[in-house]
């Protein structure tokens, strides 16, 4: 079927349709677009303020990386005596080597090892058959001088009383008198020899110069014998080991506390479970350069020869705390070394370190004592690093274990 023409009516009904159409169309463009832009600018302003977001937290979260992480620990004031255990070596209070003063062979011994002996007891005896032949010529020299002497003491008399009666000159009489006084200096000096050579044979007996213990015999029977202290080992070696005497190198730190009369407790290890007591007696006064210890003397009483000289020792000193100020004891890493001297890391309120000057006191290896410097509530950095400045804002690490560091 063919479509009709429109008329007239139909056409201006559809003519006035089409602008209303097209207005509703724009005005929906207008909302969309506005919508969109809205759309767009709150993602605008949203990126922008998650960008500052994320940077003001990237800022803190950098900042808070480069904080140095401590932790700290309060010191406690030492309020008992403290103990220095120090290694120390017994000796006799006297022990000489015993050496020939003449040559021989050895006839016989008389004491071994660990016999006691008496001052001038016989220990042994020499064989010097040179000695005792010089001795027998010098007797017989002397002999000779004092028979010369005799004969030119008379002889000057009678020229004295000749010379008085002008009977000879006086240059006859005074060589007469001259060679009676040299032949009294020759008799003099042949009884000198034969008393040297006396004492020279003296000395094949060997004796004790004390009271003691023989602790070496270096010689037997027949060994030839020569005299002097560098010709070879000592005969014998004699200690007196009633009172003993033991030496401590001090290190400097407490070289000032050493003073005579202190007290010591001693360990030995061939003396389990016993403890002895050994009293300070002296010092050396002067510090050792090449160690920077100070030799210290104790005395100990061995009436009963329990203890035996050349012994080890530990010794353990009560030392009390340091004199003045409160001393406190904390581990050894806390201490900074700089160019001014040794300082101790502090943390205040604020989180910010305090470097705090220091004076060490004692060293007991993995502590120190510090006698000047610090206060008890001070928050002490442990293992502080190198880099550590004054005012360096750090982060304190919770307390692993708040009482690390415990009274004496």
């Amino acid at each position: 079927m063919m479509d009709q023409p429109k008329t007239s009516k139909e056409l201006g009904a559809s003519s006035t349709r089409a602008p209303s159409d097209s207005k509703r169309r724009a005005r929906q463009l207008g909302r969309t677009g506005g919508a969109l832009g809205v759309t767009a600018l709150v993602i605008l302003v949203w990126s922008g303020l998650s960008a500052r977001h994320a940077s003001a937290k990237l800022k803190e979260s950098t900042e808070a990386a480069a904080l140095v992480t401590v932790a700290t620990t309060q010191p406690a004031a030492q309020s008992q005596l403290s103990e220095l255990i120090l290694p120390g070596s017994v000796q006799a209070n006297y022990e000489a080597p015993i050496y020939a003063r003449t040559s021989g062979y050895l006839k016989r011994w008389l004491v071994d090892i660990g016999t006691p002996v008496k001052a001038g007891q016989l220990l042994a005896e020499i064989e010097s058959p040179e000695v005792d032949q010089q001795l027998r010529q010098a007797q017989a020299d002397l002999a000779t001088a004092e028979a010369n002497q005799k004969i030119a003491d008379l002889t000057a008399e009678r020229w004295r009383n000749l010379r008085a009666s002008d009977s000879v000159s006086k240059q006859e009489a005074d060589e007469k008198i001259s060679l009676a006084a040299s032949g009294d200096a020759q008799m003099q000096a042949a009884r000198a020899n034969v008393q040297r050579l006396r004492e020279l044979a003296g000395f094949e007996k060997v004796i004790a110069p004390f009271e003691g213990v023989v602790t070496a015999r270096n010689t037997d029977i027949g060994r030839l014998i020569a005299a002097g202290e560098n010709t070879g080992p000592a005969l014998f070696r004699v200690a007196d080991m009633h009172r003993l005497r033991l030496y401590v190198s001090v290190p400097q730190t407490y070289a000032a506390v050493m003073k005579p009369g202190l007290k010591a407790d001693l360990l030995f290890p061939d003396r389990p479970g016993k403890n002895y007591v050994a009293t300070l007696d002296s010092t050396s006064s002067a510090i050792d350069a090449s160690t920077r210890t100070l030799l210290a003397q104790l005395v100990i009483d061995n009436k009963n020869g329990e203890l035996l000289p050349g012994a080890y020792a530990e010794v353990h000193f009560k030392l009390p705390p340091g004199e003045g100020a409160v001393s406190y004891k904390l581990p050894a890493n806390v201490l900074l070394f700089r160019s001014d001297g040794l300082h101790v890391g502090t943390v205040d309120s604020k989180n910010r370190v305090v470097l705090k000057p220091v004076e060490v006191g004692r060293d007991y290896g993995s502590d120190v004592e510090i006698v000047r410097g610090l206060d008890t509530n001070d928050n002490v950095i442990l293992s502080p690093p190198d880099s550590l400045t004054d005012g360096l804002t750090v982060r304190v690490a919770p307390p692993a274990n708040p009482k690390r560091v415990a009274k004496l």
